[in-house]
Order: C-alpha cells, then structure tokens, then sequence
C-alpha cells in the first residue's frame, strides 16, 4: 500500500468511527484475543441489523476519539479503557440482548502451551483407550491410572489446569491425546457506555425490581434514623401519622373522648363476641370445601369395590 493509500484509508476509518459515534449512543468495549478472523465474521453477520463491530489500532482509534471530543466531551471517558487488542460494537438495541448475543459466539478451541487459562481445566476419570506405552505420560503429570482391558484407565478426576495459569507444554500435549478442547473464545465485553458514562457489564443484570427493592430499603432506612432522632421527613411522615393516630385512639378508649374513627374499637371493648360472631359469618364454611373431596373419596372407594366384585385373584 502506498502512503497516499494508507492516508486515504485513515480518513475513511476516521469518518467511519465518527459516523458510528454519532449514530450509536451505545457501545460495548470488548477484547478480542484469540478470536480468528472466521469467527469474527460469524460475530458480525450474527449481529447484522443489530449492532456493528469496529476494530483498529489503538493508536487510531485514540486518536479518532480526541479529535471528535470537540464535539462530545464524554468521549475522553474512552481513552483509558483503549488498550490491548480492542475494539469497539455500537448498538441502538437493548444492551442485555445485545451483550447476550456476544457471549453466544464462542468457539472451542485446544488449550496451546504458553495460554493463559481463562478456565480451570480437569480431566475426567475412566478409560483413555491409549495403550500401555503412554503409561509414563501419565506418570510425569502425577496422574494415578491403571492398566485395564489393554488400556490405560485415569482412576480419578483431575485438576489439570487452574485458572489463571500458563498452559505447559506436558498438559497441551495431554488434552490434544484426549481430543478435548477445554476452553472457548470469544469476543469478551470490558465495558459498556451510554449517556456519558463508563460501567462495567455486570451492571446490566440488574432488573427493574432490584433497583426498587434497594430504594425501598434505603427509604425504610431513613425512616427509623427520622423516627429516632425525631426529625420529620418524607419517608417517616406516613409512619409519625400512623403512630400519633394509635395514640388518639388510645386516649378514647381509655376516657370519654369521642370521634368517629374511635367508634368501631369502642363498639369492639365492649361487646366483644359480636365481632366474632359477625367474622365467623363472613368466613366460608370450611365444610362446603371439603365435601366435594369426600365425595370423590367415596366414589373412588366404590369403584374399587365393584371391580373386586369380592373376589381374589386365585379365586
């Protein structure tokens, strides 16, 4: 490529981001270390009328970002997180399924010496079907097995791999022998903005009910810090009301004082059995439910005894 190409090449990759900037409000910051260049094409087309994928180099795209911070201040947020093997998907959806989508385009792929394991890794027990001459493999990785039917059998499960930890060229070797591939990649989501602000991913499985139900618990919170230091507030006001009326009614119970709202738990001290009376009238009668299921009971019953008809089986 030829200066005056690649010079061409960079405006359009400027004009690119900025036009994906201004048309997307939302964009995912995503890793994409050992994503071949077939899967990322799986990756785009699973997305398509969903959201784009954007990748580059860093010093490009950091670049693009300052030149277009004029415009849009939040952009600086960025910067920092443009780093490593980066890169960028703009969306307009719902970021849940759109950051599902991602996580379901993963591929298997063989644990090479020199990785970093993004999993643990364990080998199952039972039979290898390698024969005899392996045996000193196994021996080498502190693996126990046994010789069984010709061929070596692993007599427990084993924790090959831990996460974090480089891949040795023993353990490589190992898992390619028994066909398996431990580890799946795919594009891995770091962040996410929207609206001018930077959050980590995790963020999104928040629901609705969560944020009320920690708001509710804050709101409660400060009720009892009002309550206690007597310093009314929105959040203790129903509670003071609620507390000032039992005092009202007890003070007209416990004296002549009359108001409406007192008259039923006066009425209830002093004749206390006709509340009850009237509680058991308004409740249904547990008898009504349960006579259908004694009927069946007894139509059951009767089915049995006329298919006996009082005979045994070797009658």
């Amino acid at each position: 490529m030829v200066k005056g190409d690649k010079s061409v090449w960079k405006s359009e990759y400027f004009l690119k981001l900025q036009r994906l900037i201004e048309e997307y409000p939302k964009i995912f910051i995503v890793g994409a270390d050992n994503v071949g260049s077939r899967q990322m094409q799986q990756i785009r087309i699973s997305l398509r009328g969903t959201a784009v994928v954007l990748m580059g180099k860093n010093t490009m795209i950091r670049k693009a970002l300052r030149g277009f911070m004029e415009r849009n201040p939040a952009l600086e947020k960025l910067l920092p997180y443009v780093r490593g093997n980066v890169g960028f998907v703009f969306t307009n959806g719902d970021l849940k399924a759109v950051r599902d989508k991602l996580l379901e385009n993963k591929v298997a792929a063989p644990a090479k010496a020199g990785a970093i394991a993004p999993i643990d890794v364990f080998v199952p027990k039972g039979n290898t079907f390698m024969g005899p001459e392996k045996t000193s493999f196994f021996q080498a990785l502190s693996i126990a097995t046994k010789i069984s039917r010709g061929t070596i059998e692993i007599l427990g499960d084993v924790h090959l791999i831990k996460e974090g930890t480089k891949v040795g060229a023993s353990e490589s070797t190992l898992l390619q022998m028994l066909k398996i591939m431990p580890f799946f990649y795919g594009l891995k989501i770091f962040h996410v903005f929207e609206g001018g602000s930077v959050f980590e991913p995790s963020i999104l499985d928040i629901s609705d009910d969560d944020l009320r139900a920690r708001f509710m618990v804050g709101v409660t919170k400060v009720a009892c810090v009002s309550l206690a230091i007597g310093y009314p507030t929105l959040a203790s006001v129903p509670h003071s009301l609620v507390n000032g009326f039992k005092n009202l009614l007890a003070v007209a119970v416990a004296t002549d004082i009359d108001f409406k709202q007192a008259d039923s738990a006066k009425q209830f001290l002093a004749d206390p059995s006709a509340f009850q009376a009237a509680m058991a009238a308004a409740a249904p009668p547990p008898a009504a439910e349960e006579a259908p299921k004694e009927e069946a009971k007894e139509e059951e019953e009767e089915d049995e005894s006329d298919d006996d008809m009082g005979f045994g089986l070797f009658d």
